[in-house]
């Protein structure tokens, strides 16, 4: 009977240690991401644990343990550290190599803009858990060397020291010489001038290449202010003008163009053949038939053939012109001289004004119509006098010191100052008047 009792009691004693480690909770229970392990391994019923984020993380937990289970009390995740703005780099810019946020473990690579180069040693910076490592890179404009000319040669610009984009501007000391490579060199992204520092050299052109046409006894160079002969090939002629030799070249590009005649005006023309052509080459000729009341001008042919001359111009002159009839009437006018019943182009008919009427003289032709075309063209207008009666006088109350007349007349622009009648005065219009075409207005007295 005793050992029974012993394994009995054996046996309680092996499931009272089973429930009690069974109440214990275990760290590797615990499953929160981004935290630091727990202290112990186990932790007994009732006892609470705190969990801390792990290095670059912001969070906190707190646990206790009921009944072999973990229970949380307090619960703030672990989120990765922001950082503040990197910072800008005057000149330069910056972008995100990882991440798409200022947190903890993002990095961002500084890189300057075009003709600026990078100073400090690093270029990058990288979000921690104390903020950004490093410091804001610096980026400075590119450098290029000191300037060095000779005497015949002025510099104008930052020649000491030229930093990206400065622009040295090069002359020659000699109004006789000129530049010989780049008038204008810039600094370059790379740090290095856009071309080789000029010198001067004498003023020279070399004899062009003339299409259509050749240089008259060409030399090798030209010296300063040299004139080119030249001349053009048949059915070419030379441009207007003289080349010399300057400093920029020939002062005048010696070149040939072509020669053509152009037919302007078809005014008065019938028939052209060719017709539609307008341009014709020297040489080349075209009939011209004028329509009905038109002649070839200056003769008296109604057809002819023109030729385009080696000088562009004409043999004749290619316009048909018209004849003009009588000459118009115009109001309160009559011509100065018997008129014809045919007039040429070109012809004019001097006009005056009857007796008291003003001519209108706007230009020193007023007083003329002219032939042009078969029409006549121009503009003649008589202003027309101002009549007052002095019987109409005597019913405004006006004086009449005008004795034996019926009337006075007044050309245009003429003034007259009326008197009133003894013992009256004038009311609205002033004694002062003006005739205006015609029109002139009394005054009033009572």
């Amino acid at each position: 009977m005793r050992v029974p009792v012993k394994l009995l009691g054996f046996v309680f004693w092996l499931l009272f240690f089973n429930c009690a480690q069974s109440q214990d909770c275990l760290r590797e229970d615990i499953k929160y991401e981004n935290t630091e392990p727990a202290v112990k391994a186990s932790y007994s019923d009732g006892e609470t644990v705190k969990l801390y984020c792990m290095t670059g993380f912001t969070g906190v937990y707190r646990l206790k343990c009921e009944e072999g289970t973990w229970d949380t009390i307090v619960e703030r995740k672990c989120a990765e550290k922001k950082c503040s703005h990197p910072g800008d780099t005057p000149n330069g810019d910056f972008k995100l190599t990882a991440g798409s946020e200022f947190v903890f473990g993002a990095t961002v690579l500084y890189t300057c803009k075009k003709g600026f180069e990078m100073t400090s040693r690093i270029n990058q910076r990288t979000c921690r858990a104390q903020g950004w490592d490093n410091t804001v890179p610096v980026c400075e404009a590119v450098k290029c060397p000191a300037i060095r000319t000779n005497a015949f040669v002025n510099a104008s610009g930052n020649t000491e020291e030229g930093s990206y984009g400065d622009v040295i501007h090069f002359e020659c000391v000699s109004a006789d010489k000129k530049i010989d490579g780049s008038s204008d060199i810039h600094c370059t992204e790379t740090g290095e001038w856009s071309d080789s520092v000029p010198t001067c050299k004498e003023i020279t052109c070399a004899a062009p290449v003339i299409s259509n046409g050749f240089v008259v006894e060409p030399v090798q160079e030209y010296q300063k202010d040299a004139i080119l002969k030249y001349r053009c090939s048949p059915g070419f002629k030379a441009r207007e003008g003289i080349p010399r030799c300057a400093k920029f070249g020939w002062t005048l590009n010696p070149e040939c163009d072509e020669v053509t005649c152009e037919l302007k005006s078809r005014f008065g023309v019938e028939k052209i053949n060719p017709e539609g052509k307008t341009i014709f080459r020297g040489g080349e000729s075209v009939e011209i038939t004028c329509a009905e009341r038109y002649w070839i001008f200056g003769t008296k042919e109604t057809i002819r053939s023109f030729t385009c001359q080696e000088n562009g111009e004409w043999d004749h002159q290619p316009v048909c012109e018209g004849k003009c009839g009588l000459p118009p009437n115009v109001d309160f006018a009559d011509t100065t001289e018997m008129t014809k019943r045919e007039y040429n182009s070109g012809e004019r008919v001097e006009y005056i004004c009857f007796n008291k009427y003003t001519l209108v003289q706007s230009h020193p032709y007023s007083k003329y119509l002219t032939c042009e075309d078969g029409e006549w063209r121009g503009n003649i207008k008589c202003l027309k006098p101002c009549s007052v009666s002095v019987e109409l006088m005597d019913e405004r109350g006006i004086e009449l010191r005008w004795g034996g007349r019926e009337k006075i007349i007044l050309p245009h622009w003429d003034r007259i100052t009326f008197s009133c009648k003894s013992g009256k005065s004038s009311i609205g219009s002033g004694l002062t008047q003006t005739c205006n075409d015609g029109v002139m207005n009394l005054p009033l007295c009572e």
